[in-house]
Formats: C-alpha cells, structure tokens, sequence
C-alpha cells in the first residue's frame, strides 16, 4: 500500500492499492442531485479522477479548481472529483466557485470509491489526495497517491497522462 501521511501523521488506507496498468475498480458514488455514479457511466470515454479529502480546504479548493480550468482544454474527457463531502456541500461550494467543467462525486455513504481504489483514510473517515487516469477501455493509465495529503498533486503529470490516453 501507498505510505499516506496527514499533516504529518501515518494514516491507515483501506482497500487496495491501483497501479498503472490494473483494470480500474467499479465504485458507485453520489452526484450532487443524490443519483448513484459508477466508472460504467463514463464507459469509453477516457476519466481523469482527482481524489481530496474536502473542497472546503484549502488545497482541495485550489486542487479542484485547477482540475477544472484544464478540463475545459481536454475535449470529451470526463473529470471527476471525488471527496466524502456531502453531495449538498459539493453543490454549494461548485456553484460558489464557478466549477462547470468537472463534476463533484460523493463518497460519504459507503467509501465504495475509497475503498475500491485504496484511498479511504481509516482514522478520519476521509479520502486521502490522488489521481488517476483510466482510459477508454477502464485501464488504469495514471496513478498518484500524494504521500502527505496536505500536499498538491503533480497536475502536469496528470494532464499529461489524460493526453496520452486519447
């Protein structure tokens, strides 16, 4: 498994590490209206997942927005953010950041994405920061579990990969 620390401290994962080359993990988390969303909604189409632990932090927000602005360059991509806010907060703070091109997925109800892709923090009930690119055939193509969640991912690696993938 990924060596995850929070603000320092060694954090558990749940689940299991993705790696380069797995075929992605199913997962069933909520849109911001509470409908169910899966990787299979997203079928053929190459998805870039930016994992944080809260968009109402600092670097989530910054994370998010930054995702957000490139997925307007990118075409038929499908970016997602993922976190274990609760779909009303996620609603409220898009509509409060002018987020438009990516859409914000909650993990709260089961960790079915956290658990799927191993990185459900065990002692906050949290996600820990990651990305990862799966192309059109759900191959996992990008992996980056972010060491410290506190820290940024590498969004040039990222962007990188996702036009790679097409």
């Amino acid at each position: 498994m990924a060596n995850v620390t929070f603000k320092g401290n060694p954090v558990t994962l749940l689940g299991n590490e993705v790696n380069a080359g797995d075929t992605a993990p199913d997962f069933t988390v909520l849109a911001n209206d509470l409908s169910p969303v899966t990787l299979a909604d997203s079928k053929g189409k190459v998805r870039l997942i930016s994992v944080v632990p809260s968009v109402d932090t600092g670097v989530c927000d910054q994370q998010t927005r930054r995702f957000n602005e490139e997925a307007a360059g990118l075409g038929d991509v499908q970016v997602l953010t993922v976190s274990v806010d609760l779909p009303f907060a996620q609603k409220r703070w898009c509509a409060a950041a002018g987020i438009e091109n990516l859409q914000t997925v909650s993990d709260h109800r089961d960790l079915s994405f956290g658990k799927a892709f191993g990185v459900a923090i065990e002692e906050l009930r949290l996600l820990a920061r990651a990305v990862f690119v799966i192309d059109a055939n759900d191959k996992v193509t990008y992996v980056e579990y972010v060491s410290e969640a506190t820290n940024h991912p590498n969004y040039e690696a990222a962007i990188e990969a996702v036009k790679a993938a097409q």
